[in-house]
Order: structure tokens, then C-alpha cells, then sequence
């Protein structure tokens, strides 16, 4: 496909806002499909480009807290591996499944994590002590919401950080680094099997891609400096947000 000049310009100026907010409190997503969607892409082939270009934040954001010591792979990384597997078999079953009940269902959710973090003002403020042993909420989370962003999507990083708060007993900072590992690794086995069923624009994705490493540098650079107040008001938002683009999308378009 071909675009007008202009469309470059803001497919890189989505991609870096989006890698920003991504880094930060998840839900980059809520703007790179629509922008996607908006120049005239078949749908399979945004959600294609868009993870393409989304794995370029979430990889730089992973760097970035690795680097400035806010996660260690050794910790994490049988969340990776089961991650690995549900994203693999959510992926699949979006080729033999409805995705509409999902549809409906998430924004419930999203709801209560919204409440649940706004009525806890103190949730992730500083570690505690874990309701359940890192390798058993892996096991769990990892194939149940890998599957979910293999499946579906919206909404993935807030469920992994809340998660995380509240079973793992890590702070919102050391949560949101947690989150963009799984993210990085649900990203690529959804490209992965995108790229095999060759539905991937590249040089859309790519040039996303640099606006998400930028915004995500930014975004997680961000995380490592403010308080833990500062990322929880940003979650909060942004949970919001995504509420009312998904609200909107299933019960007010369909």
C-alpha cells in the first residue's frame, strides 16, 4: 500500500507518543490502530503493522529498565517462557474463535482495575511480601494473559501490572518493568506469526517503530526518575482511556 506524504509524518508522531504511554502505564495501543485503521488499512493488516512497530517500544522500554536495574531476567524469566506459550496459543485461536464476547467482557474488567487502583491509593507504593510464589503466578498469568494478547489485546499491560501488585507484592515501578518484558515477548510471537501469514506493511511498522523507540526511551527514562505517585495517576488515565475507547467500540459503533 501506498500513502500520502503527510500519513509518514504521523504514523512516526503516533508511533513515538504511543511507545510514551506504552512505557509507562501500557494502552499505546488505543493509538496506533485507530491511526492505522484511520489511513485506510484493511484491519488484519493494522493489527499486523501495528504489532510490528509496538515490539520496537516495548524492546527499548525492556532494555531500559534492565539497564537501570529496576528487573533482572533471572527473576522473570519463566514468566517469559509460559508468556511465550500463551501468546502462542492465543495467537491460533483467534483463527478459530470469535473475539466479540471478549469484546464486551474486557472493559468490565478494566472498570474494576480502574476502581480497585483508584480507591487503593497506597497499592504498589513500596514492596511486600507476595501472595503467591513467582513461579506459580508465572505459571498462571503467563499462559492466561499471553493468551489474552495473542488473543485479544487491549488492556494487557494494566492486567499484568496489577497483577503483579497485588500477587507478586512488587511496587508500581518494578511492576511496570515486569510488564514490558511479558509485553515484549506476547509482541513477538504475535508478529511472528503475522510475518509467516505475510500481513505485516514494513516500512509503515518500521517507521512507527522508530517514533516507539524515542517515546518509549523517554517514557521509561520517566519511570527510573518520578515517584511511585506519578506512575499511578498515569495509569489511572491511561485505564481510563482505554475504557472508553473500548466502551465506545463495542457498544456504541457495533
Amino acid at each position: 500500500m501506498e500513502f500520502e506524504a503527510y500519513y509518514y509524518a504521523i504514523f512516526l508522531a503516533a508511533g513515538f507518543l504511543a511507545g510514551f504511554v506504552d512505557s509507562i502505564a501500557g494502552g499505546g495501543g488505543i493509538i496506533t490502530v485507530p491511526v492505522l485503521l484511520a489511513s485506510g488499512m484493511p484491519p488484519h493488516i493494522a493489527l499486523a503493522t501495528n504489532k510490528l512497530q509496538s515490539s520496537f517500544g516495548s524492546f527499548t522500554a525492556s532494555l531500559n529498565y534492565i539497564r537501570k536495574g529496576l528487573v533482572n531476567l533471572k527473576d522473570v524469566y519463566m514468566g517469559v517462557i509460559f508468556t511465550f506459550i500463551g501468546a502462542s496459543l492465543g495467537t491460533y485461536s483467534i483463527l478459530l474463535m470469535d473475539a466479540s464476547l471478549l469484546n464486551k467482557i474486557i472493559p468490565i474488567m478494566l472498570v474494576v482495575i480502574f476502581l480497585y487502583t483508584f480507591f487503593t491509593p497506597k497499592l504498589g507504593s513500596e514492596d511486600r511480601y507476595h501472595r503467591l510464589k513467582p513461579n506459580l503466578f508465572y505459571l498462571i498469568f503467563g499462559i492466561a494473559i499471553g493468551f489474552y494478547d495473542g488473543f485479544f489485546g487491549p488492556g494487557t499491560g494494566s492486567f499484568w501490572t496489577i497483577a503483579i501488585v497485588t500477587l507478586l507484592g512488587l511496587n508500581l515501578k518494578s511492576a511496570t518493568a515486569q510488564t514490558k518484558i511479558m509485553n515484549f515477548t506476547s509482541n513477538m510471537v504475535s508478529l511472528g506469526i503475522f510475518v509467516i501469514g505475510g500481513q505485516v506493511l514494513w516500512l509503515v511498522g518500521i517507521l512507527m517503530g522508530v517514533g516507539q523507540i524515542c517515546g518509549a526511551y523517554l517514557g521509561s527514562s520517566l519511570v527510573v526518575k518520578k515517584d511511585v505517585s506519578f506512575i499511578r495517576t498515569f495509569f489511572l488515565f491511561i485505564v481510563g482511556i482505554t475504557i472508553l475507547k473500548l466502551l465506545y467500540d463495542s457498544y456504541l459503533v457495533n
